[in-house]
């Protein structure tokens, strides 16, 4: 079947795209933590094809913007723990970037959960700290100092003054969006001369996510696209970032986590998590190649 929609990073048509998954969304299973992050997977997709010019993987029939929206501010919220051990992984990995910075005051946060990243920015010196996030659970899971930093709804560029952001981060979020190219110039836009645009993305060609195929957790009916490194930097290089880095990312997570994304059968999936606790084992953090990538780019000075 061809695309119904062209390629949402290069722009390329149904001649230069080819199936990749077929959609398998079972709305009955839907609940609701079918749009919640860092959930069980229940391994349902869109209707993907990959585009043969940029290497992206987009769904060709995505939900309007009001559906997702929707979907987003109705969901629950479990993984504040995650959250914050996801924050630390970042910080880390950003830490030679963040160096190079000309000044660090302002940073928006686009899909900021629980402002968990927010939190370690500040401690980096930023002191203007903005987040942006449509969970009204994850808004409510947050700490109540942290509250006064995030704006409950999705990302809107006429929200905010152009010029006006050092630093603009978008973690695990890039794929939930419908349009990321006009996130990625809504960034640098928003950033001031010299201010950079940082992501973390799933790598579809990661190798555990080829080797777990559509088994792997990133095959998800919230994601709207999924990357590889050709396409990350296809959409940073067109909208004008200069500098642009993709490097793969070591997550952090406790293994009661890990276990949770496993594609193991649900009685195996219980027991080996009641074992795990039992022995003190659910909480040892774990660093894993899972085959994500931080991407990030320079707007020019």
């Amino acid at each position: 079947m061809s695309p119904r929609r062209s390629c949402p990073v290069c722009g390329a048509g149904s001649p230069e795209a080819r199936s990749f998954l077929r959609s398998n969304v079972d709305l009955a299973r839907l609940d609701e933590f079918s749009y919640a992050s860092r959930k069980t997977p229940e391994y349902m997709n869109l209707n993907l094809v990959r585009c043969l010019r940029c290497d992206l993987v987009y769904a060709d029939e995505p939900p309007s913007q009001d559906d997702l929206a929707h979907a987003y501010h109705v969901a629950d919220y479990d993984s504040a723990e995650e959250a914050d051990d996801a924050a630390a992984t970042y910080i880390r990995a950003m830490q030679p970037l963040l160096n190079a910075l000309p000044k660090r005051e302002s940073v928006l946060e686009i899909g900021t959960g629980t402002g968990a990243l927010l939190e370690q920015l500040a401690q980096q010196g930023f002191t203007e700290l903005v987040g942006v996030e449509p969970s009204a659970a994850a808004i409510a899971a947050a700490p109540r100092h942290r509250r006064a930093w995030i704006r409950e709804g999705v990302f809107e560029e006429q929200k905010f003054a152009p010029d006006s952001f050092d630093l603009i981060c978008c973690f695990q979020t890039m794929e939930h969006v419908r349009d990321p190219k006009v996130v990625a110039l809504a960034a640098f836009r928003l950033l001031r001369p010299g201010g950079a645009f940082v992501t973390v993305t799933h790598d579809y060609r990661g190798r555990l996510n080829r080797l777990l195929g559509r088994r792997s957790p990133i095959i998800d009916i919230e994601h709207m696209q999924l990357f590889s490194d050709p396409s990350i930097r296809t959409l940073f290089e067109t909208t004008g970032y200069r500098d642009v880095r993709v490097e793969r990312l070591i997550n952090r997570y406790a293994f009661r986590y890990w276990w949770r994304l496993a594609p193991a059968p649900g009685p195996v999936k219980r027991a080996v998590a009641k074992g795990a606790e039992t022995v003190r084992l659910g909480g040892v953090k774990l660093g894993v190649n899972v085959g994500n990538s931080m991407t990030s780019g320079v707007k020019p000075a």
